[in-house]
């Protein structure tokens, strides 16, 4: 079971959620344990450089928006890697805030 799990059931309800990610993959964003309010979200709205909670590759990620291609995005993580491209049904929400 992915980590995110409760966090995308609630999502998918339309309901906004906090979570407290782990890892460093995204350190200078969103520090190891912060603190993470994510909301549902129109992906089409979705611009370069948002965070979003998203499925890549068959992994939860909350990970950067690095590049738009028509419907497609890019994601990838804060420190250089590039998890792939997916499209619009592979994104639960964005992050609104990040508190440490």
């Amino acid at each position: 079971m992915s980590w995110a799990r409760f966090a995308i059931e609630a999502l998918r309800r339309g309901e906004t959620v906090q979570i407290r990610p782990r890892g460093h993959s995204m350190k200078g964003k969103v520090d190891d344990g912060a603190l993470v309010t994510v909301a549902p979200c129109d992906p089409t709205t979705l611009r370069v450089g948002d965070i979003v909670l998203v499925r890549v590759g068959g992994s939860d990620y909350l990970h950067l928006v690095k590049a738009i291609d028509g419907a497609r995005l890019q994601i990838g993580n804060n420190r250089g890697r590039i998890n792939g491209w997916v499209g619009p049904n592979a994104v639960y929400g964005v992050a609104t805030r990040v508190e440490p």
